[in-house]
Parts: structure tokens; C-alpha cells; sequence
């Protein structure tokens, strides 16, 4: 049988093919047995990302005539790369290669040959791959082999553990799987690796793996990956070299391959491997996309019914909620969290704006679970649109959580996504605690309520209850604008029409007059007024009403005019 040595040129051979006469070694003689693959033209300084093993490189020196920098870079990247050689034509930019090269050319043993100024490079490249021709059978039939493997591996479910085990058996180095994220999906030591991955790097599932700034290296266009990269990591006092390769179809990225090459060097072998184990891994991350949609819609399907009250069976509530990791004997409360972001109402594309918030949402939704510890029961959390919701159960042995303790888990989650969510305004809703499930319609329905009468009131954000809420939504749900306004009229209008024709705040006055529960030391203080300023505006408060406010009738009638106050201030503006 055809070995793979036997069949591949090596350097040496090309001083003996007779069509390319004159072709001479000039250094890195400890290279001649370097194994020739394909041969490739480098006229491009930024064209090292995109080199294998055992290229032979030609080159009329253009790019590099004028850069001792340049000529040394050139000479130790391709050997890094373990090309085959380099050479380079004469007489056009050369009357003899650079000293610096030639000493550097040897010291790496990376052979560095002239070319007679006659020979057209094209001709050169022809020239040598016919010589080379006999290597493709091996090669095709190795690959052919290895793709087979790959495909039996998939069709037995073995998913990407098991191809990235045979991954790492073949080329002889340790793999690591990354989502499109760069964040951990599987990753696979190698028994002879003398840097240990998790020495080295943060191998936790689902959470990034390599340094920023090793990220923001690898560019994010695909036409631009044309095969792997090569990018360094720099650990403490050690550079290590990884070739990254892309998973992908068309043009979208599922994910990145990143060999961590410590064991031994790259071969063109090991390269085409890697290109169909990446093929082969892009087919798996869609399968597994698409049953976690299946699985995602079901789940929404759920939900969506439980928080809307058509699941009505206990039976049927009872199954679902085993299913999907909810207790249906306990008591639930709701809170919705409503996203208002700056950067997704810049986009003109709809589907890229609706991508954009889904990835914001989903980021929230991870750090709400990162400070679950702090909900007093069991938490759920998942998002709709531009809302995550989450539902808090406890059972129904313990008390029942009170509007404070639900308030303060708001305001604690609340300043939590302030502080890490830039260019982005939260307004949190909770609605009440109810028992059995089945009834959390009911407090999905009220935090809902509790938003909607926020944004009413306050644009800027925060948490509200909709027990803060109650009197409003009873009066703004069951009665007509025109008639809360002929109510305000007939019980605050005097003081509102003296208010803008005057220019003084008794509305605002009354409001804190209410809240600070008729006292005038606690109101005066709230308000920045002295005492005898808010006496006096209280005398003439009653003056301009006609009553002494302390008929309970007339307080309750003037609080509830306070309130439609604030329902229709659009429309009735306050100068306070």
C-alpha cells in the first residue's frame, strides 16, 4: 500500500526536476525533507491567517523588498505555519536575497530557494503540482475515511462530545468548542498536552472561555475565515498558538472550533479534518437549535396559557406544571419587568431591532436568575417581547409574602439591571399573591395593570405594586374620563383654576397635606415650607372649597378628586 511519505514531494525533489533548471538553495538545508502539499503564490503581508502546512510559497519579494522587518517577519511566520519553503524570484526586485533572511532561513531550517528570473511563477506552480499529483489518492481516501466516520458518529447520535473526542484522537491536540458567543459548549483534553486547559482557562459551560481581548482578535466576517486562523494566547510568561475555525452555514456563525496546538503541529491532513468535522458540527448545532425551539414553544405555549387563565383542569395544570419545573400547590405572585431600550430604537430593520432586544432581554433574564437567592421562594424567569416575567412560588405552610417584601426583591433586581444594563430604562410591575396556580393569570393581569398605571404617572422607571395602584385602577376601569373630570371639576376645580391663575401649588399642597396624614409638621417638612407657610396655605384651601376638611364624606370626595387629578394630568396639568 501507497504511503503518505512515499507519495508527497518534498523539497529536495524540486532541485532535481529538470523543467525548472537553475533553481537554487541558499539556506535552511536541515529543511530539504519538507513535505510539499500545494503551492501557493504570497504577495499579500496579511495573507499569513490564511497558510497551511507544507505550502511551498512563491514570491517575486515585492512585499517585502524595502522592510528588514517585514523579511524577517516572513521567515518566521511561514515556519511557524510549517510550510514547505519559500522562494523567490530574481533579477526583478533582488540581484541576491537579504543577508538577515538567509541567516534566519537557517536558523529555523526552513528552506529558502532562488528562482532563475526566466520562470514565470505561474509556470512554476504547474511545474511542481503535476509533480505532486500522486499524493491526492492517499490523501482523498484518508479523507474520505475520516468524513464517513465523522457522518456514522452523527447518525448514531453521538453528538459533539463524541466528535470532538475523535477530533482531538486524530489531529493529536486538545479542542475547544465554543458557541458563536465564544461561550463554552464542550472541549476535550489531549493526554499528551504539557499545558493543561483547565490550568489555563475557565472551562465552565455557557460561560465565555478566552480573554477579551483574545475575542476581539478573530474577526467576526465569515468571507473573511476563508480556512482556520492562527491566534496567539498569551498566558503568564508563555504564548500559545490556536487555529481557530469557524462552524458555520452560509454566512451564519454557530460556533468556533479552537485548536489548542500543543502537542504537536498541524498537518494539510489535520486541516481538511477540521474543515469537516466543522461542517459536521454546524449540522449538529442546528439540530439542537431546532429542538430547542420545539422545546421553547411548547414551553411558551405553557406559559402563555397559564398567565392568560385557559388552562382551567387541575389535573391538566398538574402535569404541565411537573413538566416545566413549577409547584402546583403552591401560591405564585408575578412580576413583570418592561424593557425600554435606547439602542434597539436606532435600528431601522425590524427583524435586527427584534434580534438586538431579544438579546438584551435574555441578558437580563440571566442576571435575574444570578440573584434568585434573594426571591423568598421559588423563582421562574423568562421573557416575552420586551418584558421578562418572573413567577416566585411559596408554599402555601409559609406566610404569604407581603407587598413590602415583594417590593423590596423589585427594587433590589431593579438597581441590580440599572447598573449593568446601559441605555435602558426598567419599569418593574408586581402584581398580587394568589393560590392554587391556576389563579396567577390574576397577578400576571395586575403587574401588567401596575406598568400601564405607572407610565401614566412617571416615565423615568422603577417598581410599582399594584396595590399602590388599586384606587386608580378602579377609577380609571369602571368610570368615564368625561365623568372623572366633571368629578375633579365639581370638587377641585376652584382650586386648581386658582392654582393656574395665581400661580401657587395648593393642588400639590393637598396631595402631601393627604399623604403625611393631616399633619402639618411632618407636611411642612416633605414640602421645604415653613410651618406658618403651610398653615396659611391651608386656611385658604379651605377658603377657596368653603369646609373645614374634616367631614370624613368631604375627605374621602377630595382624595378621590386628588387621584383623578393624577389620572388625567395630560389633559390637567399641575404648575406645582
Amino acid at each position: 500500500m501507497l504511503k503518505e511519505e512515499d507519495a508527497l514531494l518534498k523539497v529536495k525533489d524540486l532541485l532535481d526536476i529538470k523543467a525548472i533548471d537553475g533553481l537554487k538553495l541558499v539556506a535552511g538545508e536541515k529543511g530539504l525533507n519538507n513535505k510539499i502539499s500545494i503551492v501557493n503564490i504570497i504577495e499579500n503581508p496579511d495573507a499569513f491567517d490564511w497558510l497551511s502546512p507544507n505550502e511551498l510559497l512563491l514570491s517575486t519579494g515585492y512585499i517585502f523588498k524595502d522592510n528588514e522587518e517585514l523579511q524577517n517577519r516572513i521567515i518566521k511566520e511561514i515556519s511557524e505555519i510549517n510550510c514547505a519553503g519559500l522562494v523567490v524570484k530574481m533579477k526583478r526586485y533582488f540581484d541576491k536575497l537579504p543577508q538577515n533572511m538567509i541567516d534566519q532561513a537557517n536558523e529555523l531550517g526552513l528552506p529558502l530557494l532562488e528562482l532563475p528570473f526566466e520562470y514565470t511563477l505561474s509556470k512554476v506552480i504547474s511545474i511542481i503540482n503535476e509533480k505532486a499529483s500522486g499524493r491526492y489518492d492517499l490523501l482523498n481516501r484518508k479523507t474520505l475515511d475520516m468524513h464517513n466516520l465523522f457522518f456514522r458518529i452523527t447518525l448514531e447520535g453521538g453528538g459533539i462530545e463524541k466528535i470532538s473526542s475523535m477530533l482531538s484522537e486524530t489531529i493529536n491536540n486538545p479542542i475547544i468548542f465554543v458557541d458563536r458567543n465564544w461561550k463554552l459548549l464542550h472541549f476535550t483534553e489531549h493526554k499528551d498536552n504539557p499545558v493543561p486547559l483547565t490550568n489555563c482557562l475557565d472551562l465552565v459551560k455557557d460561560r465565555p472561555v478566552f480573554k477579551k481581548s483574545f475575542i476581539d482578535s478573530v474577526t467576526k466576517d465569515i468571507s473573511e475565515m476563508k480556512k482556520s486562523i492562527k491566534r496567539i494566547y498569551n498566558l503568564e510568561g508563555m504564548e500559545i498558538k490556536c487555529r481557530i475555525l469557524p462552524v458555520a452555514v452560509s454566512s451564519y456563525i454557530y460556533g468556533y472550533i479552537v485548536v489548542w496546538e500543543t502537542v504537536r503541529e498541524l498537518t494539510e491532513f489535520d486541516y481538511i479534518i477540521l474543515e469537516q468535522a466543522s461542517t459536521i458540527l454546524a449540522l449538529e448545532r442546528i439540530k439542537a437549535k431546532e429542538i430547542e425551539e420545539v422545546k421553547l414553544k411548547i414551553r411558551q405555549d405553557f406559559f402563555d396559557d397559564l398567565l392568560t387563565g385557559k388552562i382551567t383542569s387541575s389535573d391538566t395544570i398538574q402535569t404541565l406544571c411537573d413538566l416545566h419545573g413549577l409547584n402546583a400547590n403552591y401560591m405564585y405572585h408575578c412580576i413583570v419587568i418592561n424593557i425600554e431600550s435606547d439602542e434597539v430604537g436606532h435600528y431601522a430593520d425590524m427583524v435586527v431591532k427584534k434580534v438586538e432586544l431579544e438579546n438584551k432581554a435574555r441578558k437580563c433574564v440571566k442576571m435575574v436568575y444570578d440573584y434568585s437567592h434573594l426571591a423568598n421562594g421559588d423563582l421562574t424567569c423568562f421573557y416575552r417581547n420586551n418584558r421578562i416575567i418572573l413567577l416566585i412560588g411559596q408554599n402555601e405552610q409559609r406566610l404569604p409574602i407581603s407587598t413590602n417584601s415583594a417590593k423590596q426583591l423589585a427594587n433590589n433586581i431593579y438597581e441590580v439591571l440599572n447598573k449593568q444594563v446601559n441605555n435602558t430604562t426598567f419599569l418593574i410591575g408586581i402584581g398580587r399573591q394568589y393560590s392554587p396556580i391556576s389563579s396567577i393569570h390574576k397577578s400576571f393581569s395586575e403587574a401588567h395593570e401596575a406598568i400601564r398605571l405607572k407610565q401614566k404617572f412617571d416615565h423615568n422607571g422603577g417598581v410599582s405594586h399594584f396595590e399602590d395602584h388599586a384606587v386608580y385602577h378602579f377609577l380609571d376601569s369602571n368610570i368615564k374620563d368625561l365623568e372623572l373630570e366633571d368629578f375633579f371639576i365639581k370638587h377641585l376645580g376652584k382650586v386648581y383654576e386658582h392654582d393656574q391663575i395665581q400661580g401657587t401649588s395648593y393642588i400639590s399642597t393637598l396631595e402631601n397635606y393627604f399623604i403625611n396624614n393631616h399633619n402639618i409638621s411632618e407636611t411642612a417638612k416633605a414640602m421645604y415650607l415653613h410651618r406658618n407657610t403651610l398653615i396659611y396655605r391651608i386656611e385658604k384651601i379651605k377658603e377657596i372649597l368653603n369646609c373645614e376638611l374634616k367631614n370624613s364624606e368631604e375627605l374621602l370626595q377630595i382624595q378621590l378628586a386628588l387621584k383623578i387629578f393624577r389620572l388625567l394630568n395630560k389633559r390637567l396639568p399641575s404648575d406645582s
